[in-house]
Parts: structure tokens; sequence; C-alpha cells
């Protein structure tokens, strides 16, 4: 097979089962912030069991999240040396904000949200959450940043070398917050939140309407049901309006992956599709069910303004149709039901009918897969859309700039046979985290939240260390005893 595609192939399926976990503890943060804030405002033991129980999901998928993130780094230096080259000035700078401002930051206080249970007081645990989330939503916020860059890129210009008769390019920044605030950023970071924090709450509502539907733990699995609701409710109508404004940037910055989106082969007045398959060759949509001039509509305001099409393009700078034109649809389509089925959901929340439609807690077991087909094909939309390139050609102070072709970001002496093992071997890698994923998140979810354990007020001896210093010297003191450093040390 191609060496190209096989690269392309590995890359994409080690991304796509990394970002299982990344919008999956975005999301749960934002939810455990409002349960332990319930928590810290009102005492109750019912918010401390769901705090406890959360955190345990969240730090799972984080464990997994940093263990399969990390493979991805090692792929720019094997399979995508031209394009480590490339980019390196620019992913550097992102990379390394990220691990000190953000990864830092998340992974410090984890370890106080999941071991100070019972040696800070609430409102020290409260805000280890709050800083858990904030870690882990900048950590998003310089990975699209640095994703961003690639789709409109700013902030650089291109510097030519020869060595021994070869010619490279390399992009370097010449003004870092241009390339941190590029076209896209924005745009792009919220809509990526935004989905993140409508997977957690469908997560959520996922686990209570199981508990409900077989009657356990219901006074957690209402509340906790509810929150969810709420909270899928709110960012999925947010999300109809990012996308839209994530859209029409698009329309601007990348018309081609806008015309692929939506089978638009050529310049002039525009249809929205809803469903269909598009055909290159006949330049059409076959079984097409649209809305006419409704894609100029939402670009323009107008139903007769002309949208970019595909003809504008050489063959060869033309992205595929299929993939990005049916993962598109199938975000959409996704998007729509989440607001569909929780603003629907949240009259009947406050009588608690909600807690009693079985039908209803079914869908809402079942909807959190689509939660995760959602951000899986939002991103695969974004990433195959911008074929052939992948860092986008630009234009600054009118000066045309070199972009990138995926094609010549490969490395030069990895071989098809080498990338084939590897993915073979990454493949069955993944497929026993994978396992190891569901087994240890099912055990965790049937054994449910701990009910029967104490409420965390620290008894007489332990008022002492009911603050992050005195956590950390019992830390270190039962740590020494473990090791024989009261006896004289090993």
């Amino acid at each position: 097979m191609d060496i190209e595609l096989l690269s392309r192939l590995q890359f994409a399926g080690t991304v796509m089962f990394h970002y299982l976990f990344p919008p999956l503890t975005i999301g749960l943060g934002l939810v455990m912030v409002i349960i332990e804030g319930a928590w810290l405002r009102t005492g109750d033991v019912t918010w401390r069991h769901a705090a406890r129980f959360w955190t345990r999901v969240f730090a799972l998928n984080f464990a997994l999240g940093v263990a399969t993130g990390i493979v991805m780094e090692f792929e720019f230096g094997t399979n995508w040396a031209a394009y480590s080259r490339f980019v390196g000035d620019v992913f550097g700078s992102a990379l390394a904000a990220e691990g000190i401002f953000a990864f830092f930051l998340e992974s410090g206080f984890l370890a106080v949200l999941v071991f100070g249970w019972d040696r800070v007081g609430r409102k020290m645990h409260f805000f280890s959450t709050l800083m858990v989330f904030l870690g882990s939503c900048f950590s998003a916020v310089w990975i699209v940043v640095a994703n961003s860059w690639q789709q409109t890129p700013a902030g650089y210009h291109i510097v030519e070398r020869v060595v021994n008769g070869v010619t490279t390019y390399r992009a370097e920044v010449t003004d870092f917050w241009a390339l941190v605030f590029n076209p896209s950023t924005l745009d792009r970071l919220t809509h990526t939140l935004i989905g993140a924090m409508i997977l957690g709450g469908l997560f959520v509502c996922s686990v209570s309407a199981w508990y409900l539907l077989r009657g356990r733990h219901e006074q957690f699995a209402r509340r906790c049901f509810s929150i969810g609701v709420v909270v899928a409710a709110v960012f999925s109508l947010a999300a109809l309006v990012s996308g839209h404004e994530q859209a029409s940037k698009v329309s601007h910055t990348q018309p081609a992956k806008l015309a692929a989106f939506e089978g638009h082969f050529v310049t002039g007045p525009a249809d929205l599709y809803l469903c269909g398959r598009p055909d290159a060759d006949a330049q059409t949509v076959r079984y097409g069910l649209a809305i006419p001039g409704g894609l100029s509509f939402l670009v323009h305001w107008d139903f007769d303004a002309p949208v970019t099409g595909l003809d504008a393009f050489k063959p060869e700078d033309r992205p595929p149709l299929v993939i990005p034109f049916q993962t598109y649809h199938l975000m959409v389509a996704l998007g729509m039901m989440f607001i569909g089925v929780t603003w629907f959901t949240l009259p009947f929340l406050r009588s608690g009918r909600a807690f009693r439609m079985r039908w209803l807690l079914w869908i809402y077991v079942l909807m959190v897969l689509g939660g995760f087909a959602a951000n899986q094909s939002g991103w695969v939309a974004a990433e195959v859309g911008r074929q052939p390139w992948i860092v986008y050609p630009s234009v600054q102070d009118g000066v045309a700039m070199r972009g990138l072709r995926t094609a010549d970001a490969l490395s030069e002496t990895v071989t098809a046979d080498q990338v084939g093992w590897s993915i073979a071997m990454f493949g069955l890698i993944y497929l026993l985290l994978f396992c190891v994923w569901i087994y240890v998140l099912n055990e965790k979810i049937r054994h449910g939240p701990d009910e029967s354990e104490p409420q965390d007020e620290p008894g007489p001896e332990e008022g002492k260390k009911w603050d992050l210093l005195g956590a950390a010297a019992a830390l270190a003191g039962r740590s020494r005893s473990l090791l024989g450093g009261e006896k004289g040390g090993v």
C-alpha cells in the first residue's frame, strides 16, 4: 500500500483513540466543579459521594488520555519528519506552553483531587477540582492553537535552507500572539470545548439513567442526571451557534473545505444538504435532500448569494468528498438530536417525571455514544477537509506564503512495510487498552458511589493536617515509614 495512506491511517487511528479521553475529562471536569460546589455550599454527604465517584471515573480517563497522547509526539518524528522540520518552531512554542501552563497545573492539583479527600478541607478540595478543570481546558487551548495554525497559519515567515544540495523550508515564528490568535483559533477552540461539555453531560446522564432504570443509588442518580441534562442542553444550543460561526469563518479561510462539506461543485447560489451522497464524477449529490439556497443564506444572509464551489480549485487542490461530507452531516445531525432530546427533557425534571420515563432513560443510556461520535466526526471532517494540505497556504500582508502538502510531509527513510507492521502492533495494543478501559470503567459504574462511607470532617487527630502543606507532610511521613526511614533508612 501507499506509504502516505498508511501513515495517515496510523496517525488517524492513534488520534481518534486518544480523542476518546480528552473531551470526556474536560466535560467531566465541569460536572465535578458543579457537584463539588454544591457539596461546599450545602455540606450534604450525597454530594460528597457523587464527587468521589466522578473523581474516580475522571482519574481513569485522565490516565489513559496521557498514555495515548504521548504516542502521537513520537509519530511526528518517525512518520512525519519533513512535517516536523517545517512546523517545529511553531509547534515547539505551542506545546511548550501547553506543558508549562496547562499540564503541570492539571496534574499537580490532580494529586490533591484524588488523594486529598481526608487530608484537606472542602474549600481546598473544591479549589483543586477547579484547577484540574481549568488545566484540562488550558491543555485544549494550546493543542487547538497548534492545530488551528495548520488550518489558518499566521505570525510566521518561511526560511529556505540548502543542505547538501537539498532545499528545505521551515516556518519560523515572527509574532507569537498572531500565531496564538490565528484566524480560526477562537472559533475552533470554542466549538471544541463546547463539544467536550456536551459529552461530559451526556456521560453523566447515561450512568445516572442506568442507575435509575436499575433502581440503584436513586438520590445520587436523580441529582447527577439533572446536572447532566442541564449541561448537555445548554451546551448543545451553544454548539449550534458556535458551529454556525465556525462554518462562516471556514467559508472565507478554507472555501474548498466548506464546498466539500456541502457537496457544492459550481460557484454560485448553494443549497444546504441535509443528507445525500456526493458524486465527484457527476458533480452532484445523489439522493440528496436539500434546502434551496440554504447554504448561501447561512454564509451571506442571502438565498441568492454566490458561494465558492470546488470548480474554483485545481483538481489536485481539492479535498476528498465522501468522508468530509458524511462526517460533517453526522456531526450536525447528532447535534440537532442532542438539542431536541435535552430540551424536551428539561420541563420534566422539576416534577420528577423524567426519572420515571423509562423509554427516555434508555435513550440517555445510549445517547452518550452519540456524544463520542459527534466529537470524533467533527474532527475527522475538519482534518480530512483540509487535504491535500497538512499546513494550509496563506496570505500575509499581501504576500502568498508556502503551505505544506501531506505527501511532502512524510519521513524520507520510513518504508510502507514498517508503517504497516507498526499499525498492526499499535492496533493490538490499543485494542487491549480499550478492553481494559471498558472493564475498569464498568467495574467502577457497577460499584457505584460509596454511600456507606463516613462524612469527610477529620477527627481530632487529623485536625492539624487539614491544609495542603499538612497533607503533604503527612503523606511524606507515611512514605518514610513504609520505606523504613524512621528506623534508620534502608
